[in-house]
């Protein structure tokens, strides 16, 4: 992280250490936390990637993913002691760079609003579980191929599901919603992928 007479930057192109061990993101956070900026490097390098392609999924103008990823690692860095070091780190900033792409598709589409969600209010009415279904290649090859085509709300478990790899539990926890409600976003997601892929 640097200062330039244009603000605060982060720095991308960091020296990772030869040795094969590597320490966790909640060491590195803990370190982050005590003022270690180097950790936060470590940090930066290694989901930079990820949080683009996370954002290039969900935004209508994925050239917009870069800059929203910046803004993503500034906060990240600002409230890094709010993070509790016990937890997993990765839904914790998956969970920023959510909110951080929402809050751009609000001001782009009013796809992103979303004010009563039945699926959140009556979770019961679940579809069949999918999870036997991740290993399944040509689901994959759905998801990276038809993805864009549905809704954001089912797009976004979709991508962080079957391209990120978290679980229900933790995709809940990045997008605020009962695990429950993921299940029937998953499932009614998937279906609709089958639907697309197979017009096209």
């Amino acid at each position: 992280m640097i200062e330039t007479n244009k603000g605060t930057e982060i720095v991308y192109n960091v020296a990772v250490d030869d040795n094969n061990i590597q320490p966790s993101d909640e060491v590195l956070a803990a370190k982050v936390q005590k003022g270690d900026v180097e950790a936060f490097s470590l940090l930066v390098s290694r989901y930079r990637q990820k949080l683009v392609r996370y954002g290039n999924k969900l935004l209508f103008n994925p050239s917009e993913a870069e800059d929203v990823v910046q803004e993503i690692f500034l906060k990240t860095y600002k409230y890094i002691k709010s993070f509790d070091v016990d937890k997993k780190f990765s839904p914790w900033i998956y969970r920023i760079a959510h909110n951080e792409f929402v809050n751009l598709g609000k001001k782009r589409s009013r796809e992103y609003l979303d004010f009563f969600d039945p699926e959140t209010f009556f979770p019961h009415f679940s579809l069949k579980d999918i999870t036997e279904e991740k290993g399944n290649l040509q689901v994959k090859e759905m998801v990276g191929e038809c993805l864009d085509k549905i809704d954001i709300k089912y797009r976004e478990p979709l991508a962080l599901y079957y391209l990120e790899g978290f679980t229900y539990r933790e995709i809940g926890e990045i997008l605020n919603i009962p695990t429950g409600t993921v299940s029937i976003r998953m499932a009614r997601g998937l279906a609709k992928l089958k639907i697309i892929c197979n017009k096209d």
